[in-house]
């Protein structure tokens, strides 16, 4: 079994969507860690974020480019959109301490339907 693991994760189909996820922790972590910072300058903020995005840009353009293979671009956009909740909504709560909500939740699981519908071909 340990065999197969690396291959399914050097899976075209699986790659984009890894580092897409590792890519949105970063971008979430470089818009929101400052939140429980107030205390700290601005222009720190600023060039702190930037150093994380850095991160977030290694890892999000070669989703892009790998994934664009195996998917077109509005599929990857939206996979992009839809790990991007999944990322915020677990920063939020665990780091931020903020509760989803139950009109959060809906709203997340309409983004999901739209999703289902970008990758279903009619």
């Amino acid at each position: 079994m340990p065999a197969i693991l690396p291959g399914f994760l050097a899976s075209p189909y699986v790659t984009p969507i890894l580092l897409l996820l590792c890519s949105n922790v970063f971008m979430t972590a470089a818009w929101y860690w400052h939140l429980r910072f107030k205390a700290v300058p601005l222009f720190a903020v600023i060039l702190i974020s930037w150093g994380l995005a850095f991160f977030e840009y290694c890892m999000a353009v070669p989703a892009n480019r790998y994934g664009s293979a195996v998917y077109n671009a509005a599929q990857l956009k939206t996979m992009q959109e839809v790990i991007t909740f999944i990322v915020f909504a677990a920063f939020s709560y665990l780091y931020l301490k903020e509760p989803i909500t139950l009109s959060q939740g809906f709203g997340f699981a309409l983004i999901a339907l739209g999703a289902f519908f970008v990758f279903h071909k009619w």
